[in-house]
């Protein structure tokens, strides 16, 4: 069935007095499998927002993020200086299933203008951190010979590497899938070569991984082991 038409009976069977809702993700997209979940925002006047749940619609899996407005914003803005906020690109990327009072165009509508200005900009520490932290993993790589710690240590090269990459270019970050969709507007071509260079480390070919590594370290001013420090409790 049109996921449209099934995301609005869901909402209508759950929450008839809903002020709002959003059909958001993949499923509406060229990203979409026959895996691809339907992901709603319901805006609500009060309880038993906010609240998240997962379901299943028919053939559909659902996944339902319930809001009032001042949750949606308490949630938008913790997200938001975490420089990822899955909920407002549900938002700012969607389908408005129905609006009762005006709500669901205002929100959709701020969600747009805060995407498209970015997120906060990466302070010199966090750069920091991921120097130590790669460089960290670097030194494992090259000091490893069992081929479990390898494909773990490689796979988290990769990630680290492309936050970091995500990092550099002020972008949003992503997880899973949105890593590498991120990472494709971003940083055009690294996570084809990420991907190649795990492949040819975990069949103990290590040189591509830390060529393409220490080129996006580089970047950021390189490796960092001696001199890093932090201050707080451990």
């Amino acid at each position: 069935m049109d996921p449209v038409v099934v995301a609005r009976a869901v909402v209508e069977e759950r929450h008839p007095a809903a002020r709002a809702a959003f059909l958001g993700g993949s499923v509406l997209t060229e990203h979409r499998t026959p895996l691809s979940d339907l992901d709603i925002v319901v805006l609500l006047h009060g309880t038993p927002a906010p609240y998240r749940e997962s379901l299943q619609a028919g053939d559909w899996p659902v996944e339902l993020f319930v809001h009032t407005d001042e949750s949606w914003h308490t949630f938008v803005d913790r997200e938001v200086r975490k420089r990822r906020s899955p909920l407002l690109w549900m938002c700012a990327n969607s389908t408005l299933l129905f609006d009762m009072d005006g709500i669901g165009e205002r929100l959709a509508t701020e969600a747009r203008k805060l995407a498209l200005a970015g997120p906060p900009p990466t302070t010199p520490e966090e750069i920091e951190d991921f120097r130590y932290a790669i460089t960290d993993l670097l030194d494992d790589l090259a000091g490893s010979t069992d081929p479990g710690e390898q494909l773990f240590i490689s796979s988290e090269l990769a990630r680290r590497t492309g936050e970091l990459a995500l990092a550099l270019g002020d972008a949003w970050r992503g997880g899973g899938k949105w890593l590498a969709r991120r990472l494709e507007d971003t940083a055009p071509g690294l996570n084809t070569r990420l991907h190649h260079a795990v492949r040819g480390a975990l069949n103990g070919q290590p040189e591509a991984l830390v060529y393409v590594v220490d080129e996006v370290l580089s970047r950021a001013g390189g490796r960092l082991w001696a001199g890093y420090r932090r201050s707080g409790a451990s």
